[in-house]
């Protein structure tokens, strides 16, 4: 497994919860992890896969899905091969499993848009379960 997501779980409407996930090595299929763009996704039972956000290769800019913004914080730590996503005021709808992926975007200009397409990203992890009660 080349993404490995971690930190889901239970947790009560209102509250937070920070999602990690590592790359296995310096490299991600084959090109190194901070060549990446790397984002979150979520899915809920019976819903399409959903964007909720991405940050750029050396984490200078971060880019949110109406979901994700405001409530969420998206952050990397290249030296760790590591991407997060802060999540605070969850709420029940908020309940899914949430994959992390990387995506190449070479000369790709990247906004809300082109991150949120899914069809970019060339490495996924496998997800971590998000359980909101109300």
């Amino acid at each position: 497994v080349q993404l490995q997501a971690s930190g889901g779980g239970l947790v009560q409407a209102g509250g937070s919860l920070r999602l990690s996930c590592a790359a296995s090595k310096r490299t991600v299929a084959g090109r190194e992890f901070s060549s990446h763009v790397m984002g979150w996704f979520r899915q809920a039972p019976g819903k399409e896969r959903e964007f909720v956000a991405a940050v750029s290769w050396g984490g200078g800019e971060a880019y949110y899905s109406d979901a994700g913004k405001e409530r969420f914080t998206i952050s990397r730590d290249n030296a760790k091969y590591a991407v997060y996503l802060q999540m605070d005021n969850l709420k029940p709808e908020d309940t899914a499993v949430y994959v992390c992926a990387g995506g190449l975007f070479e000369g790709m200009v990247l906004n809300v848009r082109t991150t949120g397409d899914f069809s970019q990203y060339r490495a996924w992890g496998q997800g971590t379960l998000v359980t909101v009660s109300s």
